[in-house]
Formats: C-alpha cells, structure tokens, sequence
C-alpha cells in the first residue's frame, strides 16, 4: 500500500477515529530526536522543492517559452 492509498482509507474513517489517529501519530513524533526530526525535514524540504521545480519546469514547457525568460520574471 502506497501512501496515497492510505491517505485515501485513513480520510474514509470516522472523525472520530481520525482524531485519534491523528493524535497517536502526533505522540509518536515527540519520540523522534531532534536530530532525527531535522534530518526528516531536510529530506522533506528537498522533496517539496524537487515536485515545484518539476511542475514549473512542465508548465515552462507547455507555454513554449525559453526557461530563462521565465526565470526572469
């Protein structure tokens, strides 16, 4: 199961089993090491950069205009 297929079954729950879901979740994080935490957000970050970059590139694309008139703006 993809994390999409989870988030999928997960947002098909009860609130109320949302809710606490989410609450569980939010407790394991406290367990995480800061350490651990920054290094988790880091890949994050890199992720979320890497999808924006992609969906700008494509849409540069799509315009047909030269990347670097667009970098302009």
């Amino acid at each position: 199961m993809n994390l999409t297929q989870l988030e999928a079954e997960i947002f098909s729950l009860p609130l109320q089993d949302r809710a606490a879901l989410a609450q569980r979740l939010l407790l394991s994080l406290e367990e995480v090491s800061e350490s651990e935490f920054e290094r988790l957000w880091g890949e994050e970050s890199v992720r979320r950069v890497a999808d924006f970059t992609s969906v700008y590139n494509k849409t540069i694309g799509q315009e047909g205009l030269p990347l670097d008139e667009w970098r302009s703006f």
